[in-house]
């Protein structure tokens, strides 16, 4: 299962898995309320982490601080669960790189 990861606006957070899309309005701090919402799509869908297979991140553009939260998350998620993120395996290839605006 892909897991869709997407900070780059500043009204919402949007999180995927497969091809369904997930919205919630950003508050003051998307990096307090990004993994909250994760895991409250993951229980109502009764989706383990570990059924997470690889990761996709927006890369922009977008703010720095937006998109460092979603990579954050995304490199860190796929780094401890052994995933490719965007297609690469952090854990040889080291971090996405991102387009700021």
């Amino acid at each position: 299962m892909k897991l869709f990861i997407d900070t780059s606006d500043r009204e919402k957070l949007t999180l995927g898995l497969d091809e369904k899309r997930f919205e919630a309005k950003a508050k003051d701090n998307k990096s307090q309320n990004l993994l909250p919402f994760l895991d409250e799509i993951l229980k109502k869908k009764g989706i383990a982490l570990k059924d997470i297979t690889e990761i996709e991140v927006n890369e922009g553009p977008g703010s720095f601080t937006g998109l460092r939260v979603g990579a954050a998350v995304a490199m860190t998620l796929g780094y401890a669960l052994g995933i490719p993120v965007n297609g690469k395996n952090i854990k040889k290839n080291g971090a996405i790189e991102l387009k700021y605006q």
